[in-house]
């Protein structure tokens, strides 16, 4: 099986040599996904349940690039810079899950890519699975 390179044609992530992820048969892996705009800004600074919504977004996004969609992520794993604000992403991904959440797992972390990044999430979604 050859692998394929998702592009959802975001210019920061070409900018930055960053792989949105990859697509193996029916199997995508996200990369970690944070709250950057379609121009690379960070959307919501300093609040944890904005920058989420634009993650859900943004993963959105590239499932459907890689035609796919919400209903098919079977596994995300979170990475908070502070816990504190779990309960405020987890708000935000019971939206962007309205059937049910997959299997998660959140990780606290020190700093992510830029400091005014405050949560960032990696996902694997199956082609279909959700349908």
């Amino acid at each position: 099986m050859d692998q394929q390179r998702i592009d959802p044609g975001w210019a920061w992530a070409k900018a930055l040599n960053i792989s949105a992820g990859v697509k193996v048969g029916d199997t995508i892996y996200l990369s970690g996904t944070v709250a950057f705009d379609k121009d690379g800004n960070v959307v919501g600074e300093g609040d944890v349940y904005a920058q989420a919504k634009q993650i859900f977004k943004n993963i959105e996004e590239a499932l459907i690039s890689a035609g796919s969609s919400m209903v098919d992520v079977v596994k995300i794993t979170t990475f908070l810079t502070d816990m504190a604000g779990y309960r405020d992403f987890g708000r935000a991904r019971t939206e962007a899950f309205p059937k049910g959440v997959p299997a998660s797992a959140a990780y606290a972390t020190t700093a992510l890519i830029k400091p005014e990044l405050l949560v960032e999430v990696e996902a694997i979604a199956i082609v279909g699975s959700g349908s």
